[in-house]
C-alpha cells in the first residue's frame, strides 16, 4: 500500500459485481464442455457429434419448463 492510497481507494480495487463473479464459473463450464464435445468429434467423428447432442435434449426440456414457470 502507498502512502497516498486510502482505505476507500483499496475497498474500491477489490469489490466485485456479484453477477460478473458468478458468471465466470458458468463461462468456463461451458467452454469446458464445448471442448469436451470437439474431443468427442475428434475421436469418433459422427457418433462424437451426435450422442451428445441427442443425450441434451432433455436436459434442455426442464430448462425450457424451469424457465417458462419463472
Amino acid at each position: 500500500m502507498a502512502l497516498a492510497q486510502t482505505d476507500s481507494d483499496i475497498a474500491h480495487v477489490t469489490d466485485r459485481d456479484p453477477d460478473e463473479a458468478a458468471a465466470v464459473p458458468i463461462l468456463l463450464t461451458v467452454l469446458g464442455l464445448l471442448a469436451a464435445w470437439g474431443v468427442s468429434i475428434a475421436l469418433w467423428g459422427i457418433p462424437g457429434l451426435y450422442i451428445p447432442a441427442l443425450a441434451m435434449v432433455p436436459v434442455i426440456w426442464v430448462a425450457l419448463l424451469v424457465i417458462s414457470r419463472g
